[in-house]
């Protein structure tokens, strides 16, 4: 699939009106709490431009943090209340977080709200960087920051179940390698979700 041939895909993508996806998907068996109140987020799900293709922009969580610490995850955070609506949230923290100025990116739209166990509503925004990235890790909370190829990230052939315990149940999800990277959790979940509509 050529350069324009993905963008054609990602556009198609945040355009479809796909059912929500959420943490528990591979663990139907799991007790939710009752009356839970979700914390909306929002993450940018940029792609930038490597020779012919497209690469997507992840980071590794600092190792210093206190949730999620060392993880490879998308740019973004939680909706502050400056931030209009998720989008607004994804693009300002990928700023704060990446260095990736929000004027460079187009947005695309969004894919359908993703449920994490650990109570967020996360919101993934595509998005195409189209003016210059030099990426900047903000030192507390990224310790590195890494593309992953467009073909790697939409093959669901690269996505694999796994399963461990957390908090006394044992929990599934999905993991997608990439070299020294192990992606997995919400991330791998919703570039899963990716996948499936690029390969319907």
């Amino acid at each position: 699939m050529g350069k324009a041939e993905q963008i054609a895909a990602l556009r198609a993508v945040a355009g479809a009106d796909d059912p929500a996806s959420s943490d528990f998907d591979l663990n139907p068996d799991a007790v939710l709490p009752p009356g839970r109140t979700l914390r909306p987020a929002g993450v940018l799900v940029a792609f930038v431009e490597r020779g012919d293709g497209l690469a997507l922009v992840l980071t590794k969580r600092s190792s210093r943090l206190k949730h999620h610490p060392g993880q490879i995850a998308f740019p973004g955070g939680k909706q502050d209340e400056i931030d209009a609506d998720a989008i607004d949230a994804a693009l300002r923290e990928a700023h704060e977080e990446v260095g990736l100025v929000p004027e460079t990116v187009e947005v695309l739209g969004t894919m359908p709200t993703h449920e994490t166990v650990t109570g967020f509503l996360m919101t993934p925004v595509l998005g195409l960087i189209r003016g210059p990235f030099n990426p900047v890790p903000e030192p507390g909370e990224v310790d590195e920051i890494f593309t992953v190829p467009f073909e790697h990230v939409t093959d669901p052939a690269r996505y694999w179940q796994q399963a461990r315990r957390w908090r006394g149940t044992r929990r599934h999800y999905y993991t997608a390698p990439f070299g020294p990277y192990y992606i997995w959790g919400a991330t791998a979940r919703i570039l899963r979700g990716l996948a499936d509509r690029v390969n319907p």
